[in-house]
């Protein structure tokens, strides 16, 4: 418990899903939360819970999609708290439509934004601070990131380019102290889902996927805690993405084939 105690971690996403899932399991640890997200509301509720937990916190409503407001978030966490000990950049936004449906391609723009330069706007702003604490960058992406799912085409290729550039960013930072965990969770219990978009860029307002089966947010949390105090390269939250991962090269038509039935909530 004392593992996390006064640390600063400062996380995206975190009103919903996995995020609030990751914030909850640390609170009881006591450490120094700074949680944002877009629904100010349900951020302040999850804020409230946390500190009822035995956590400080700060609530600082964001778009991760505008640039400045990453800015701001970082210097509120830095005035509040001093320094910055692990950025987890988990806001994310998914879509569920075949490409050749789409009827307005900024479905792909705005799903790319949120994912990939959200997280790379929030790390430009906190990496001087993270170098300063010998902190941790935690990229929650997907396990559709190192392969291909169906209906998924622009999430996927967000979460591709979101390992692809902390790949490339632990690389850079070598020596620096700072670590890079990438998360690759597979199918989670979270609202992702129910507030993905369909052809037209609506929300579906309903999981089309059977919730039950999937890993809960909870358990994904707790996992990304472990990661988390040990400084992990790749998460990998199910034996499916774990065989996933190898049997694209060794057998990628059965890998389409699983990824296909995935979607359709068959495997």
């Amino acid at each position: 418990m004392a593992q996390f105690s006064d640390q600063v971690i400062l996380i995206t996403g975190a009103s919903s899903g996995i995020g609030r899932a990751l914030a909850l399991e640390l609170a009881p640890r006591r450490p120094k939360l700074v949680l944002a997200a877009r629904d100010a509301q349900r951020l302040e509720d999850a804020a409230a819970t946390c500190l009822r937990l035995g956590a400080e916190t700060l609530a600082v409503p964001t778009d991760v999609t505008v640039e400045e407001q990453c800015g701001e978030l970082i210097a509120r966490a830095i005035k509040r708290f001093g320094r910055l000990d692990a950025l987890v950049n988990n806001a994310g936004r998914a879509m569920w439509a075949r490409f050749d449906e789409l009827t307005d391609l900024a479905v792909m723009e705005e799903i790319m934004r949120l994912n990939y330069l959200g997280s790379v706007y929030c790390t430009h702003f906190a990496l001087t601070h993270l170098k300063q604490s010998c902190g941790l960058i935690v990229a929650v992406a997907s396990v559709s990131g190192l392969l291909g799912a169906p209906l998924l085409s622009g999430y996927v290729a967000s979460k591709h380019a979101v390992i692809g550039f902390y790949e490339s960013l632990r690389i850079e930072l070598a020596g620096s102290g700072v670590g890079v965990t990438i998360v690759a969770p597979d199918f989670v219990q979270s609202e992702i889902l129910s507030r993905a978009v369909d052809a037209k860029g609506q929300r579906l307002n309903k999981s089309p996927l059977d919730q039950k089966k999937l890993m809960t947010a909870e358990a994904c949390a707790r996992r990304i805690v472990k990661a988390m105090g040990r400084r992990e390269r790749l998460v990998l939250t199910s034996a499916r993405s774990k065989w996933a991962r190898w049997g694209k090269l060794l057998a990628p038509k059965l890998v389409d084939w699983i990824a296909a039935a995935a979607v359709q909530g068959d495997y």
